[in-house]
C-alpha cells in the first residue's frame, strides 16, 4: 500500500498554484506520463466543484487509464481526488496550499494500491517515481506559466 507526501515551499501564491493544479485538462502537456485527460463530466457543488475524469497514462509498451472524481475547493485552497474506476484497489490523492512568506506551501499526499499484483510490480516502482517528480513538474509548470521567482527562504 504505497503512500506519499510532501509539503515544498514555492515562490507562487496558494491561489496561482491551485489553479495551475486544478487546471487538469492540461496535464498531458507537461505530467510525467500523463498521455490524455478527458472531463467525463463537471457539476458546480457547494463551495467548488466536481470533475469525473479519466486520465490515460503510459510508460515503454504499457498503456492503462483510470477515472476518478476530482472535488475542488477554491476558497480552501483544496483538491482531493478519489478513485472510481480502472487498474487500482484504492487511490486517494490530496493537494492543499498554504500562503506563506515569499509564496506559499503545497501538499501534496498520495495513497494508492494496484488491484493486480502483478501490475504493483511492474508497474509499482515506475508509478512511485512519477509521483515523486510530479511535485516538481507542477513547480516546472508555474515557472512556465507564472514566470520563473526565486525560491523563497
Amino acid at each position: 500500500m504505497p503512500t506519499f507526501s510532501t509539503r515544498r515551499p514555492v515562490p507562487y501564491s496558494a491561489a496561482e498554484m491551485y489553479r495551475l493544479v486544478a487546471d487538469v485538462e492540461r496535464y498531458p502537456e507537461f505530467l510525467p506520463m500523463c498521455e490524455s485527460l478527458a472531463i467525463e463530466s463537471r457539476s458546480e457543488q457547494p463551495g467548488g466543484a466536481e470533475l469525473i475524469a479519466t486520465m490515460g497514462v503510459g510508460y515503454k509498451a504499457i498503456r492503462e487509464s483510470f477515472t476518478t472524481r476530482v472535488l475542488l475547493w477554491p476558497e480552501e485552497p483544496a483538491i482531493h481526488v478519489t478513485y472510481l474506476d480502472g487498474p487500482f484497489r484504492r487511490l486517494d490523492n490530496r493537494w492543499r496550499f498554504h500562503d506563506a512568506p515569499g509564496g506559499s506551501d503545497v501538499e501534496f499526499f498520495i495513497d494508492y494500491e494496484f488491484r493486480s499484483p502483478f501490475f504493483a510490480i511492474l508497474m509499482g516502482a515506475v508509478f512511485e517515481r512519477a509521483f515523486r517528480r510530479f511535485a516538481e513538474s507542477f513547480e516546472e509548470r508555474a515557472a512556465a506559466i507564472y514566470g520563473a521567482r526565486p525560491c523563497k527562504a
